[in-house]
């Protein structure tokens, strides 16, 4: 019979190793059983008793693993294969937030990157503050938004995860607080089935300053992820969610396994589920995927 709970521990192959020391630290403090290799020198799974619930226990494992950059994630045994993934856009799908770029061209970056801190940390309301913002890049030639486009960044291995989890039957859409501009262009270079944002307003090829429609927020972000299980006939339970701002806590919560990632500290202070070091393939090794089940095309 298997334990109730996993903790997973992944180290980011690209400047680390998951060491037997930090194994050995983690399977101790959990009374864990024998761990399971889901990638050599990269993940492991950990059977547990350990409450997925255990949110003192999951934070003491975190700070002890901290020192050899390793993320601890602790899900529940029963249903870690999710059938809906939401991922927010901005430091999240991709590094940076394209907004603030914007604002950058226009030569309003440093009112925009304040506005957006407030934002992020949850001190300024966020439909004031996606107007405000949006409001700043008034005037500007829609060729600004190229020239952020050409410039961004995936984040690590977010291709692998999407397209692994299209690949195992999974509904996939990319969310943002941002631009349909730009969540339209980067879903059809991921793989994201779906995609959701703000409109922009744009005339005669120059930006308006204003958006159209009702603005996308932190609760159309969970309303969208409790729709999107409907539609696949699952329950919650059955979803994991990514994203690193204020915006993104209530589908963080509200799904099957919500991981902050590289998140804000106050986001860090509400969501358990936490990636910290690694990159994307971090959420498929917490569902129980292994390296040789993973693909990127």
């Amino acid at each position: 019979m298997s334990l109730p709970s996993v903790l997973t521990l992944v180290a980011n192959r690209r400047d680390n190793t998951l060491s037997k020391e930090a194994i050995d630290i983690a399977r101790n403090l959990v009374k864990g059983e024998e761990p399971q290799i889901l990638s050599e020198g990269e993940a492991v799974d950990i059977p547990c008793l350990t409450p997925a619930e255990g949110d003192a226990t999951l934070n003491t494992i975190r700070a002890t693993l901290a020192p050899y950059r390793v993320d601890p994630i602790l899900t529940k045994t029963r249903g870690r294969r999710k059938a809906v993934l939401i991922a927010d856009m901005d430091s999240t799908t991709v590094d940076g937030e394209t907004l603030d770029e914007l604002a950058q061209l226009s030569g309003t970056g440093a009112e925009c990157a304040r506005i957006t801190q407030l934002a992020m940390n949850g001190e300024m309301d966020f439909d004031e503050s996606i107007r405000a913002r949006t409001a700043l890049l008034a005037g500007q030639p829609v060729s600004e938004l190229e020239d952020v486009f050409k410039h961004l960044k995936l984040s690590q291995d977010i291709t692998e995860l999407v397209r692994t989890m299209n690949a195992n039957g999974a509904v996939t859409a990319l969310i943002s607080g941002g631009f349909t501009w730009f969540t339209s262009r980067i879903a059809k270079i991921v793989g994201f089935q779906q995609n959701y944002a703000n409109v922009l307003e744009i005339r005669d090829g120059v930006i308006t300053g204003k958006l159209l429609g009702p603005i996308l927020g932190p609760e159309q972000k969970k309303l969208h992820l409790i729709r999107l299980c409907e539609e696949r006939g699952v329950k919650l339970s059955a979803s994991i969610t990514t994203g690193d701002g204020a915006n993104d806590v209530p589908m963080l919560l509200a799904a099957g396994l919500g991981l902050a990632y590289h998140a804000k500290p106050r986001v860090r202070e509400q969501v358990e589920g936490q990636v910290n070091f690694c990159g994307m393939r971090a959420h498929l090794f917490a569902q129980g995927y292994k390296a040789d089940q993973i693909t990127n095309e």
